[in-house]
C-alpha cells in the first residue's frame, strides 16, 4: 500500500514538474520579440474597384516581416536561424497597444495609397474622417479613466468627436482634476465613463488638461465617381510599409492595360499623398520573403537599397532591385519594362 502511494506521489510530482517546464519554456512571456521573413502576398485579392481594369497577367506583391512574441524555446533556437533577429520589446507599450498601432498604420497606409493613386490617375476625391480611437495610454500623464487600446471615442464632455480637431474644443476651459463624461465604443458596445482630467503637454510644449491617451484618426477616401471607390479586404497584416505596392495595384486597376506585363513584382515602402516613397524597417526579411515567392523584381525605397542589395547578394537572389524615391520612379520603370515571354 505504501509503495503504491509512493509511486503515485512520484508520478504526480513528475507530471507537475513537466507541466511547469512546459509552461516556462513555451508559454511564459519574455521581454523579447523575434523578427524573421514573413510573406510575399499578391495585392490584387486585397484591393477591389468596381469599375477597375482587372487585367493582370503578373502580380504586385506586398512583403511582410513576421514578428513573434518570444518564449524561451524560441530564444534558445533563434541563433540557429540565420534569418531571425531577436529584439527587445518596447517597455512602455503592451501587446494590445502594439497590435492596435500596427492596424492603425495599415489603415493610414491604405488611405495614403488611395490618395496617391487617385492623384496620379486624375480621380477627384474627398477625405472624410470616420472616427477617433485610442492607440495607447500615456506613461507620462497616466489617465484616470477606464480606457483600453482600440476604444473609439464618441463624445467628450457631451460634444461629439469625429476628428482630431474636435478633442480640443470639447475640453475648452477645463483644468486637470475636473471630471467630464466620456462615451466610448468598445467591442461594439457603448461604454460611459466619468473621467478625471490629467495634465498633459501638447506638441508645442503647452501644459493643459487632457485624457492622457494617444489617439489615431481613421480616414475614408471617397471618390467623386463612386464606381472608382477602393475597398480593401480584411487582412492580418499591419504596419505602413505596403503603401507603395497598394498604390501600384490601385493605379493599375484605375488605368487601362497591365503594368505588371506578366512579371512577379514585389516591393515595400511607405507612400504619401504626393507619391513620396519612404523608408521602412526589416528590408532584409522582406527580400527573403520575396525570393521565396519567386519575385523577379523588387521595388525598394532608396534609403533601404544598400541593405536590400547586401541581403539579396548573401542569399544569391537574381531579383532585380529597383530603388525608388517617388511613385513616378516605379511607374517609369514599369512603362519601360518589356512584357514577359
Amino acid at each position: 500500500m505504501r509503495q503504491s502511494r509512493s509511486i503515485a506521489i512520484k508520478a504526480g510530482l513528475y507530471v507537475l514538474t513537466m507541466a511547469v517546464i512546459v509552461y516556462v519554456v513555451v508559454f511564459m512571456n519574455t521581454p523579447y520579440m523575434i523578427n524573421q521573413p514573413g510573406t510575399a502576398e499578391e495585392v490584387k485579392p486585397i484591393v477591389s474597384i468596381k469599375s477597375g481594369d482587372k487585367e493582370e497577367k503578373g502580380a504586385f506583391m506586398l512583403t511582410t516581416v513576421s514578428v513573434s512574441y518570444a518564449n524561451l524555446w524560441m530564444l534558445a533556437t533563434s541563433p540557429f536561424n540565420k534569418d531571425a533577429e531577436v529584439v527587445r520589446k518596447e517597455p512602455d507599450r503592451n501587446d494590445a497597444e502594439y497590435e492596435t498601432e500596427q492596424r492603425y498604420y495599415m489603415s493610414s497606409s491604405q488611405s495614403s495609397a488611395v490618395m496617391a493613386a487617385y492623384r496620379k490617375a486624375g480621380v477627384k476625391y474627398d477625405v472624410v474622417s470616420q472616427y477617433v480611437f485610442i492607440i495607447g495610454l500615456s506613461k507620462e500623464s497616466e489617465p484616470k479613466g477606464n480606457f483600453r487600446s482600440g476604444d473609439i471615442i464618441r463624445t467628450v464632455n457631451g460634444q461629439q468627436v469625429k476628428r482630431f480637431e474636435d478633442l480640443g474644443p470639447s475640453l475648452h476651459g477645463k483644468k486637470p482634476g475636473d471630471i467630464v463624461p466620456v462615451q466610448l465604443s468598445r467591442d461594439g458596445k457603448t461604454v460611459e465613463e466619468q473621467v478625471e482630467l490629467v495634465q498633459i503637454v501638447d506638441a508645442e510644449g503647452i501644459r493643459k488638461a487632457g485624457l492622457g491617451v494617444s489617439v489615431g484618426e481613421v480616414l475614408k477616401v471617397e471618390a467623386a465617381d463612386k464606381a472608382k471607390e477602393v475597398t480593401f479586404a480584411d487582412t492580418e497584416i499591419g504596419g505602413p510599409s505596403a503603401g507603395l505596392m497598394f498604390t501600384l495595384e490601385i493605379y493599375n486597376q484605375l488605368t487601362p492595360g497591365d503594368l505588371t506585363k506578366g512579371h512577379r513584382i514585389a516591393g515595400t515602402g511607405t507612400i504619401s499623398e504626393d507619391g513620396t516613397v519612404g523608408p521602412i524597417g526589416g528590408v532584409q526579411f522582406k527580400i527573403v520573403a520575396a525570393e521565396r515567392e519567386k519575385a523577379e523584381i523588387f521595388f525598394v525605397p532608396e534609403a533601404n537599397y544598400k541593405d536590400a542589395k547586401a541581403k539579396a547578394e548573401k542569399i544569391g537572389s537574381k531579383m532585380e532591385l529597383v530603388p525608388v524615391k517617388k511613385l513616378d520612379d516605379a511607374l517609369n520603370y514599369l512603362q519601360a519594362l518589356k512584357p514577359k515571354g
